[in-house]
């Protein structure tokens, strides 16, 4: 009985893995960037990009290449304007390789500044690549939404 119980249970971890394809897997990238923006947590959001990230925030001047640098950004983002959601509101997916994906969409992004509610909606695009055994973003860009 024990024999047959790690039998089917081998199989549906198995199944589960094959199910999940590229696009599941980067989506997975995107829901974890949510939920550490929305959390403000620095160190997990930075995890998410790879060392050679090219990254253009909605504050952005210039096009950050430098881990430290998107670092600083999300430092400055996030931990001066409490407390911060970011909300996908539709997307869509394009699945270049096995490899990359690219996920764009609208966004909207909430926070307090100055002791203000503000909210603001945006275009966002995240490519995520396999990197090894780790899916992580190697492109960022938002920008606000044109008026």
């Amino acid at each position: 009985m024990r024999q047959l119980l790690s039998a089917v249970a081998l199989f549906a971890s198995l199944g589960s893995t094959a199910i999940a394809g590229p696009q599941e897997e980067a989506l997975q990238v995107v829901e974890r960037w949510t939920r550490a923006f929305t959390d403000s947590d620095v160190d997990a959001i930075v995890k998410l990009y790879a060392s050679d990230a090219l990254f253009l925030g909605t504050s952005s001047k210039t096009v950050v290449v430098d881990p430290a640098e998107i670092r600083k950004y999300f430092e400055q983002a996030l931990l001066n304007t409490k407390p911060m959601g970011a909300t996908l509101d539709s997307y869509s997916t394009m699945v270049v390789s096995d490899t990359t994906v690219v996920v764009t969409g609208l966004d909207t992004v909430t926070g307090v500044r100055d002791g203000k509610p503000f909210g603001g909606n945006g275009r966002v695009t995240f490519v995520v690549a396999k990197r090894g055994s780790d899916w992580q973003i190697v492109h960022f860009h938002r920008s606000a939404m044109p008026r």
